[in-house]
């Protein structure tokens, strides 16, 4: 029996997540992921208009905003076989492209860099190497000695104050960070770079969304922004975007590829063997044929084996979840029914309830989503944009195809698709433009609410594959469900006792100092977990909160 480790609450993401792993002989033998808090989204729209989901349903999540209410609305229009104007697919596609700029930029630096970088070494850094190492590794000149200087002299004031602010909490001088001092002080100042970028890239959102966050300009049948779609709105687009590309291209890329020389021994670990992509970015109204970023199902690692994922193969199994125990569902005909789970976590037996999250399965196997699963996907379609950037990093790095399959691969994934959605989003504003000149303004299409009707929303954002299924009944929401991103990665076992994702992938992790588990952290924030949009449970029939206490 080896030693039990639980980090709770895990700190840098979004929402409440516990992780208990059992290391023995120096690696995670074992993992359990409990989200340990609710909320209750699915049940407050029953009865309600169909037409209000979207905006109750971005209210699952502050960072995961206009993501539900895309899938919200898809899922009504599906039920009523709406097809929207061209123009507000663009317009669409224009919005979830600025989510996934944004939030991917916020994830490497401000969520999981501190994994890797040690901030307090970076006091013993010279700047001028600093600067050498700067210029070396991006194509634009950055960031000069004086800056890295006044950088170095800031941490410097944090520390000796003990007051690390952002910087606080963290296992500094553990053996497993690797970066040389120099690294660790450029890191450090494109940390705070980054976070004046992100508010650049949050405004962005904010240009057709009318706010950030819980954008404003949907609606079912295409949206309501048209009457801004002047030259100054879409300038302030693009300028915005092209802003954003030339900080991904000039710093946030290098920085990942040079953060990862470092640490290519963590292409062997942290990997799954099961992947999941619902696509995103349609061309047209065909889907999933004009998807940018594919649709796809990936298992056993082959990736000669992707095929067109069945949404209907979709289940949630609940036998380790704090709910009553009954078959696994598909989710249009899901079942929220919660227990008083106590005041233990139960990881100790097979038949132990841990987690307030379900235990999503795709033909029965659980699956990763996210950026690796959609990287991982459309590199084995051989996608013209996707394949030859993959095939770069893998030459800088020196690393084989198979090193996706990882902790560092999926970091790596994440920065990729980045750079690749955001330089095809010029061509969809182009799109945009040229419909406009050709006189053709309309971006929302008339329809009627049907008497009855099932439906569903898929799409891949920013964390994964995300759906949502609708029921509607005389003009009102009879049932609603969401399947979304973290419930997939952080789920626990089912009840054939096959575990979740993030439980797979730390299996093996190393362990140096089990009263400093910085490798699990690393793994653990590489799926970027977002428990807020996981987590949404109440009791149907009183509207009761259970309240439980986590250890």
């Amino acid at each position: 029996m080896g030693r039990r480790i639980v980090i709770d609450p895990i700190t840098r993401i979004e929402g409440h997540l516990r992780i208990e792993v059992e290391v023995e002989k120096g690696r995670v033998k074992n993992a359990w992921s409990t989200g340990t808090l609710f909320r209750g989204i699915e049940t407050i729209l029953k009865g309600r208009d169909p037409r209000d989901a979207w905006l109750i349903t971005q209210r699952v999540c502050g960072v995961c905003t206009y993501v539900h209410g895309a899938a919200s609305i898809r899922a009504v229009e599906n039920a009523a076989g709406v097809v929207i104007p061209p123009n507000a697919r663009i317009l669409r596609n224009l919005m979830m492209s600025a989510q996934f700029l944004h939030d991917h930029v916020v994830h490497f630096y401000h969520l999981h860099a501190l994994d890797w970088v040690d901030v307090v070494n970076a006091l013993t850094a010279d700047p001028k190497k600093t600067a050498d190492l700067a210029n070396s590794i991006s194509k634009k000149p950055g960031m000069g000695v004086k800056d890295f200087e006044e950088v170095k002299s800031k941490l410097k004031t944090f520390v000796e104050s003990g007051q690390l602010g952002p910087f606080a909490n963290a296992y500094w001088g553990h053996p497993a960070y690797k970066l040389p001092p120099e690294a660790n002080l450029l890191a450090s100042a494109h940390y705070l770079r980054a976070l004046r970028q992100q508010v650049k890239m949050a405004r962005t959102h904010a240009i057709f969304g009318g706010k950030n966050p819980h954008l404003q300009s949907l609606c079912v049948g295409g949206v309501t922004c048209g009457a801004y779609l002047n030259v100054d709105r879409i300038s302030e687009y693009l300028f915005q975007l092209n802003e954003s590309i030339d900080f991904i291209e000039n710093i946030y890329i290098p920085d990942v590829l040079a953060v990862a020389a470092f640490y290519k021994d963590w292409g062997g670990i942290g990997g799954c063997d099961n992947f999941l992509a619902w696509g995103e970015f349609p061309a047209s109204q065909k889907e999933p044929e004009s998807l940018y970023m594919p649709r796809g199902f990936l298992s056993n690692r082959k990736l000669g084996s992707v095929k067109i994922p069945d949404p209907d193969r979709v289940t949630e199994d609940v036998k380790r979840a704090w709910y009553e125990d009954g078959k696994s569902l598909h989710p249009s005909r899901g079942v929220t029914n919660p227990i008083n789970p106590g005041p233990e976590v139960d990881t100790s037996s097979n038949d132990g309830k841990y987690s307030w999250l379900k235990a999503p399965r795709y033909d029965g196997k659980a699956c990763e989503v996210g950026p690796l699963a959609r990287v991982l996907v459309a590199y084995n379609q051989g996608h013209k944009d996707i394949k030859p950037v993959v095939g770069y990093v893998l030459k800088v790095l020196d690393v084989p195809v198979s090193a996706l399959f990882s902790t560092l691969g999926r970091t790596a994934a994440r920065a990729i698709e980045t750079l690749v959605i955001a330089k095809e989003t010029q061509k969809w504003v182009q799109e945009l433009i040229e419909n406009l000149k050709k006189g053709d303004t309309r971006t929302v299409e008339k329809w009627t609410m049907p008497d009855h009707a099932v439906g569903f929303g898929l799409n891949d954002v920013p964390r994964g594959s995300l759906g949502h299924w609708i029921e509607i009944e005389n003009n009102s929401i009879k049932n609603y469900q969401m399947v979304v991103p973290s419930t997939w990665n952080l789920g626990p076992r089912d009840h054939t006792g096959q575990v979740g994702p993030v439980e797979e992938a730390l299996v093996g992790t190393p362990v140096h100092d089990p009263k400093q588990p910085l490798e699990v952290l690393r793994t653990v924030h590489s799926f970027d977990p977002c428990l807020a949009c996981a987590v949404h449970v109440i009791d149907p029939e009183t509207n009761e909160v259970y309240r439980f206490r986590a250890t």
